[in-house]
Protein backbone atom coordinates (compact mmCIF):
# COMPACT_ATOMS: atom_id res chain seq x y z
CA UNK A 1 0.00 0.00 0.00
CA UNK A 2 1.82 2.85 -0.79
CA UNK A 3 0.54 6.10 0.50
CA UNK A 4 1.81 8.67 2.98
CA UNK A 5 0.57 9.77 6.36
CA UNK A 6 0.82 13.52 7.14
CA UNK A 7 2.72 13.86 10.54
CA UNK A 8 4.07 16.92 12.19
CA UNK A 9 7.78 15.33 12.14
CA UNK A 10 10.02 15.38 9.67
CA UNK A 11 10.02 12.25 7.41
CA UNK A 12 12.61 9.51 7.82
CA UNK A 13 13.34 6.69 5.29
CA UNK A 14 13.36 3.23 6.70
CA UNK A 15 15.37 0.42 5.97
CA UNK A 16 12.57 -1.55 4.29
CA UNK A 17 12.12 1.89 2.23
CA UNK A 18 9.23 3.21 3.87
CA UNK A 19 9.01 6.67 5.23
CA UNK A 20 8.54 7.30 9.18
CA UNK A 21 7.70 10.11 10.72
CA UNK A 22 9.99 11.38 14.03
CA UNK A 23 8.49 12.62 17.14
CA UNK A 24 7.64 16.32 16.50
CA UNK A 25 9.33 18.53 19.11
CA UNK A 26 6.41 20.86 20.79
CA UNK A 27 7.56 24.15 21.69
CA UNK A 28 5.42 25.24 24.67
CA UNK A 29 6.73 28.70 25.60
CA UNK A 30 3.66 30.43 23.30
CA UNK A 31 1.36 27.88 25.94
CA UNK A 32 3.68 28.55 29.28
CA UNK A 33 3.85 32.39 28.79
CA UNK A 34 0.84 33.68 30.36
CA UNK A 35 1.47 31.16 33.32
CA UNK A 36 4.91 32.30 33.86
CA UNK A 37 3.81 36.06 33.40
CA UNK A 38 1.16 35.84 36.28
CA UNK A 39 3.78 34.02 38.77
CA UNK A 40 5.87 36.94 37.59
CA UNK A 41 3.53 39.46 38.98
CA UNK A 42 3.07 37.05 41.88
CA UNK A 43 6.53 37.72 43.00
CA UNK A 44 6.23 41.35 42.56
CA UNK A 45 3.04 41.48 44.28
CA UNK A 46 4.75 41.72 47.98
CA UNK A 47 7.31 44.28 46.88
CA UNK A 48 4.81 46.29 44.93
CA UNK A 49 2.37 46.05 47.98
CA UNK A 50 4.83 47.77 50.52
CA UNK A 51 5.65 50.33 48.23
CA UNK A 52 2.50 51.62 47.61
CA UNK A 53 1.30 51.68 51.46
CA UNK A 54 5.09 53.19 52.49
CA UNK A 55 6.16 55.22 49.66
CA UNK A 56 3.33 56.02 47.00
CA UNK A 57 0.35 56.68 48.96
CA UNK A 58 2.14 58.95 51.42
CA UNK A 59 3.79 60.59 48.66
CA UNK A 60 0.32 61.45 47.46
CA UNK A 61 -0.91 62.21 50.76
CA UNK A 62 1.85 64.31 51.28
CA UNK A 63 0.79 66.34 48.05
CA UNK A 64 -2.35 66.74 49.00
CA UNK A 65 -1.56 68.36 52.20
CA UNK A 66 0.54 70.59 50.39
CA UNK A 67 -2.27 72.64 48.68
CA UNK A 68 -3.60 73.44 52.89
CA UNK A 69 -2.37 75.42 55.43
CA UNK A 70 -2.67 73.09 58.31
CA UNK A 71 -0.42 73.45 61.68
CA UNK A 72 -1.19 69.42 62.41
CA UNK A 73 -3.79 69.82 64.67
CA UNK A 74 -6.21 71.87 64.12
CA UNK A 75 -8.45 71.70 60.71
CA UNK A 76 -6.82 72.73 57.63
CA UNK A 77 -7.74 75.48 55.32
CA UNK A 78 -7.22 75.95 51.19
CA UNK A 79 -4.38 77.32 50.55
CA UNK A 80 -4.20 76.20 46.40
CA UNK A 81 -0.73 76.96 45.11
CA UNK A 82 0.13 79.42 47.57
CA UNK A 83 2.68 77.28 49.88
CA UNK A 84 4.44 76.59 46.53
CA UNK A 85 4.57 80.06 45.44
CA UNK A 86 5.98 80.63 49.18
CA UNK A 87 8.70 78.00 48.17
CA UNK A 88 9.86 79.60 45.32
CA UNK A 89 9.75 82.83 46.40
CA UNK A 90 11.05 82.46 49.77
CA UNK A 91 15.00 83.46 50.03
CA UNK A 92 15.53 81.02 52.99
CA UNK A 93 13.81 77.92 50.85
CA UNK A 94 15.12 79.11 47.80
CA UNK A 95 18.64 79.03 49.19
CA UNK A 96 18.56 75.58 51.07
CA UNK A 97 18.13 74.25 47.61
CA UNK A 98 21.89 76.00 46.50
CA UNK A 99 22.92 74.14 49.27
CA UNK A 100 21.59 71.07 48.48
CA UNK A 101 22.63 71.05 44.41
CA UNK A 102 26.13 72.45 46.06
CA UNK A 103 26.21 69.03 48.26
CA UNK A 104 26.03 66.90 44.73
CA UNK A 105 29.73 68.18 44.61
CA UNK A 106 30.77 66.79 47.93
CA UNK A 107 28.44 64.07 48.00
CA UNK A 108 29.15 62.71 44.23
CA UNK A 109 31.50 64.44 42.30
CA UNK A 110 34.30 63.96 44.53
CA UNK A 111 33.52 60.81 45.90
CA UNK A 112 32.90 59.28 42.45
CA UNK A 113 36.33 60.60 41.29
CA UNK A 114 38.30 59.47 44.27
CA UNK A 115 36.45 55.85 44.12
CA UNK A 116 37.42 55.74 40.29
CA UNK A 117 41.50 56.26 41.03
CA UNK A 118 41.23 54.51 44.18
CA UNK A 119 39.47 51.30 42.76
CA UNK A 120 41.99 51.26 39.90
CA UNK A 121 44.64 51.06 41.86
CA UNK A 122 43.34 49.15 44.74
CA UNK A 123 41.63 46.23 42.19
CA UNK A 124 43.65 47.73 39.34
CA UNK A 125 43.60 45.12 36.36
CA UNK A 126 40.71 42.97 36.43
CA UNK A 127 42.59 41.79 40.39
CA UNK A 128 41.71 41.48 43.45
CA UNK A 129 44.29 43.54 46.00
CA UNK A 130 44.27 45.53 49.19
CA UNK A 131 41.11 43.77 50.17
CA UNK A 132 41.52 45.97 53.90
CA UNK A 133 42.05 48.99 52.72
CA UNK A 134 38.69 48.43 50.70
CA UNK A 135 37.12 47.44 53.61
CA UNK A 136 37.60 50.30 55.58
CA UNK A 137 36.64 52.26 53.52
CA UNK A 138 33.38 50.56 53.01
CA UNK A 139 33.01 51.16 56.90
CA UNK A 140 30.98 54.73 56.89
CA UNK A 141 28.34 53.00 55.05
CA UNK A 142 27.62 50.42 58.20
CA UNK A 143 27.79 52.97 60.39
CA UNK A 144 24.60 55.00 61.15
CA UNK A 145 24.26 58.55 60.13
CA UNK A 146 23.73 59.81 63.52
CA UNK A 147 26.62 58.50 64.77
CA UNK A 148 28.85 60.03 62.16
CA UNK A 149 27.42 63.22 62.72
CA UNK A 150 28.13 63.35 66.35
CA UNK A 151 31.66 62.25 65.55
CA UNK A 152 32.62 64.45 63.36
CA UNK A 153 31.09 66.92 65.47
CA UNK A 154 33.44 65.91 68.01
CA UNK A 155 35.71 66.01 65.81
CA UNK A 156 35.45 69.49 64.32
CA UNK A 157 35.27 71.15 67.69
CA UNK A 158 37.72 73.55 69.26
CA UNK A 159 39.37 70.94 70.56
CA UNK A 160 38.96 68.41 68.47
CA UNK A 161 40.88 66.01 66.74
CA UNK A 162 41.31 68.10 63.53
CA UNK A 163 42.69 71.28 65.64
CA UNK A 164 44.99 68.98 67.59
CA UNK A 165 46.45 67.45 63.94
CA UNK A 166 46.63 71.18 62.17
CA UNK A 167 48.37 72.28 65.65
CA UNK A 168 51.02 69.47 65.53
CA UNK A 169 51.66 69.93 62.14
CA UNK A 170 52.78 73.55 62.65
CA UNK A 171 49.33 75.09 61.40
CA UNK A 172 47.55 76.02 64.23
CA UNK A 173 46.74 79.43 62.77
CA UNK A 174 44.20 77.84 60.18
CA UNK A 175 42.37 76.20 63.62
CA UNK A 176 39.06 76.96 63.84
CA UNK A 177 35.58 76.18 64.94
CA UNK A 178 35.19 74.59 61.76
CA UNK A 179 31.21 73.99 62.28
CA UNK A 180 30.40 77.13 63.67
CA UNK A 181 32.75 78.99 61.06
CA UNK A 182 30.56 81.10 58.69
CA UNK A 183 32.38 80.05 55.42
CA UNK A 184 34.07 76.83 56.61
CA UNK A 185 30.78 75.02 57.83
CA UNK A 186 29.60 74.45 55.07
CA UNK A 187 32.72 73.20 53.35
CA UNK A 188 33.54 71.34 56.59
CA UNK A 189 29.68 69.44 56.48
CA UNK A 190 30.20 68.53 52.95
CA UNK A 191 33.57 66.63 53.54
CA UNK A 192 31.89 64.41 56.19
CA UNK A 193 29.66 63.35 53.06
CA UNK A 194 32.82 62.66 50.95
CA UNK A 195 33.90 60.33 53.36
CA UNK A 196 30.43 58.48 53.83
CA UNK A 197 30.25 58.08 49.96
CA UNK A 198 33.91 57.16 49.55
CA UNK A 199 34.03 53.60 50.28
CA UNK A 200 29.72 52.98 48.35
CA UNK A 201 31.26 54.25 45.10
CA UNK A 202 35.13 52.60 45.61
CA UNK A 203 32.73 49.12 45.85
CA UNK A 204 30.75 49.93 42.56
CA UNK A 205 33.63 50.41 40.66
CA UNK A 206 35.73 47.41 42.55
CA UNK A 207 32.74 45.27 41.01
CA UNK A 208 32.59 46.72 37.65
CA UNK A 209 36.55 46.46 37.20
CA UNK A 210 36.24 42.77 37.75
CA UNK A 211 33.37 41.98 34.92
CA UNK A 212 35.87 43.99 32.23
CA UNK A 213 37.73 41.83 30.16
CA UNK A 214 41.07 41.43 31.05
CA UNK A 215 42.44 40.72 27.18
CA UNK A 216 41.66 44.50 26.90
CA UNK A 217 43.96 45.32 29.61
CA UNK A 218 46.48 42.87 27.65
CA UNK A 219 46.08 44.53 24.14
CA UNK A 220 46.56 48.25 25.98
CA UNK A 221 49.90 47.04 27.30
CA UNK A 222 51.10 45.55 23.96
CA UNK A 223 50.26 48.65 22.45
CA UNK A 224 52.59 51.05 25.05
CA UNK A 225 49.64 52.34 27.01
CA UNK A 226 50.77 52.91 30.38
CA UNK A 227 48.65 52.91 33.66
CA UNK A 228 47.42 56.28 32.86
CA UNK A 229 45.88 55.59 29.19
CA UNK A 230 44.94 52.32 30.30
CA UNK A 231 42.60 54.00 32.85
CA UNK A 232 41.34 56.45 30.13
CA UNK A 233 41.24 53.91 27.63
CA UNK A 234 40.08 50.62 28.96
CA UNK A 235 38.63 51.41 32.39
CA UNK A 236 36.69 53.80 32.53
CA UNK A 237 34.92 53.24 29.52
CA UNK A 238 34.02 49.72 30.72
CA UNK A 239 32.88 51.44 33.77
CA UNK A 240 30.11 53.33 32.40
CA UNK A 241 27.16 51.87 33.62
CA UNK A 242 28.68 51.70 37.42
CA UNK A 243 29.64 55.34 36.92
CA UNK A 244 25.69 55.71 36.08
CA UNK A 245 24.50 53.85 38.97
CA UNK A 246 26.79 55.81 41.62
CA UNK A 247 25.98 59.00 40.30
CA UNK A 248 22.47 58.27 40.78
CA UNK A 249 22.85 56.98 44.55
CA UNK A 250 24.68 59.65 45.58
CA UNK A 251 23.03 62.37 44.03
CA UNK A 252 19.97 61.36 45.52
CA UNK A 253 21.96 61.38 49.19
CA UNK A 254 23.33 64.93 48.51
CA UNK A 255 19.76 66.05 47.42
CA UNK A 256 17.89 63.98 50.41
CA UNK A 257 20.67 65.16 53.39
CA UNK A 258 19.22 64.99 56.47
CA UNK A 259 21.07 63.22 59.22
CA UNK A 260 24.90 64.57 59.15
CA UNK A 261 23.73 68.22 58.77
CA UNK A 262 21.19 68.32 61.40
CA UNK A 263 23.54 66.37 63.99
CA UNK A 264 26.59 68.81 63.07
CA UNK A 265 24.95 72.19 62.30
CA UNK A 266 21.05 71.84 62.10
CA UNK A 267 21.38 74.12 59.41
CA UNK A 268 23.86 76.95 60.99
CA UNK A 269 25.47 78.84 61.70
CA UNK A 270 22.91 81.41 60.13
CA UNK A 271 21.07 79.25 58.23
CA UNK A 272 24.81 78.60 55.97
CA UNK A 273 24.22 74.84 55.51
CA UNK A 274 20.65 74.93 56.10
CA UNK A 275 18.87 71.72 53.42
CA UNK A 276 15.70 71.18 52.45
CA UNK A 277 15.82 68.41 54.45
CA UNK A 278 16.29 69.93 57.98
CA UNK A 279 13.82 73.00 56.59
CA UNK A 280 11.27 70.30 55.90
CA UNK A 281 11.55 69.20 59.99
CA UNK A 282 11.31 72.69 61.20
CA UNK A 283 8.70 73.62 58.92
CA UNK A 284 6.60 70.82 59.75
CA UNK A 285 7.68 70.57 63.77
CA UNK A 286 8.69 73.16 64.70
CA UNK A 287 6.95 76.16 63.16
CA UNK A 288 3.88 74.14 62.95
CA UNK A 289 3.57 75.02 58.62
CA UNK A 290 2.43 71.58 57.41
CA UNK A 291 1.47 72.69 54.23
CA UNK A 292 4.82 74.72 53.44
CA UNK A 293 6.52 71.86 54.71
CA UNK A 294 4.57 69.46 52.19
CA UNK A 295 5.03 71.64 49.63
CA UNK A 296 8.74 72.03 50.02
CA UNK A 297 9.02 67.91 50.14
CA UNK A 298 6.82 68.31 46.73
CA UNK A 299 9.43 70.40 44.79
CA UNK A 300 12.90 68.46 46.58
CA UNK A 301 11.28 65.20 45.00
CA UNK A 302 10.47 66.79 42.08
CA UNK A 303 14.01 68.13 41.69
CA UNK A 304 15.37 64.59 42.34
CA UNK A 305 13.24 62.63 39.79
CA UNK A 306 14.27 65.49 37.16
CA UNK A 307 18.27 65.42 38.11
CA UNK A 308 17.98 61.12 38.38
CA UNK A 309 16.00 61.06 35.09
CA UNK A 310 18.93 63.16 33.88
CA UNK A 311 21.79 60.95 34.77
CA UNK A 312 19.97 58.18 33.43
CA UNK A 313 19.72 59.92 30.37
CA UNK A 314 23.54 60.90 29.99
CA UNK A 315 25.25 57.80 31.35
CA UNK A 316 22.65 54.80 29.19
CA UNK A 317 24.54 52.77 27.32
CA UNK A 318 24.83 53.14 23.66
CA UNK A 319 22.91 50.00 21.71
Amino acid sequence: MTGTTVMHGKPRRTAAGQHRAEPARTLHTGVRRPRSRRAAYLYLAPAVTLYTAFVALPWLHTMWLSFFTWDGVTPGTWAGLSNYAMVLADPALRSSLLHALGYIGFYSLLPIALGLVLAAVIGGRGGRRYPVSRTILFLPQVVPLVAVGVTWKWMYAADGIVNQTLRFLGLGSVTRPWLGDFTWAYVAVGLVGTWVMLGLCLIVFQAGIQKIDTSLYEAARIDGAGPVREFFAVTLPGLRAEIGIALTITVIAALASFDVVYVTTAGGPGGSTMVPGVLIYRLAFTNGEVGAACALAVVLSALIALVVLGISRITREKS
